[in-house]
């Protein structure tokens, strides 16, 4: 019999050090995560830890890394993704259109200044 899984506790991108600081800029300033504090023992290793809900987001610094063109992401659900759109084009953020299309699924993505590939949907039941 096996453990039921409850949810997803965090989720883990990474970034190169070069890249770092403008990438916690983004997930703070631009996205507006609210960044939580990171136990001590894990303070000198970088990166930022961020709440979104029950779930956290964790930004880890990872040498010779390379996200650009990759496939792998994570969703983030939006009450109103005009309004997401708008805020991140005026941050100066590049819209990347839905390739693949899923019917009754409104969604675009973007890619974080460390190349890591973000989907941001629609929240149907706001």
């Amino acid at each position: 019999m096996s453990t039921p899984i409850l949810t997803f506790h965090h989720v883990n991108v990474t970034v190169v050090l070069a890249l770092e600081v403008a990438t916690k800029d983004f997930y703070a300033q631009v996205l507006g995560l609210t960044e939580v504090p990171k136990p001590p023992e894990t303070l000198g290793r970088g990166g930022a830890w961020y709440q979104i809900g029950p779930v956290q987001l964790h930004l880890s610094r990872e040498q010779g890394v390379t996200n650009d063109g990759a496939k792998r992401h994570f969703c983030l659900l939006v009450a109103d993704l005009e309004q997401m759109q708008r805020r991140l084009e005026e941050a100066g953020v590049k819209i990347l259109p839905d390739e693949q299309p899923i019917h009754g699924a409104d969604r675009f993505y973007v890619r974080d200044p460390g190349g890591n590939l973000i989907e941001i949907a629609q929240d149907r039941n706001a």
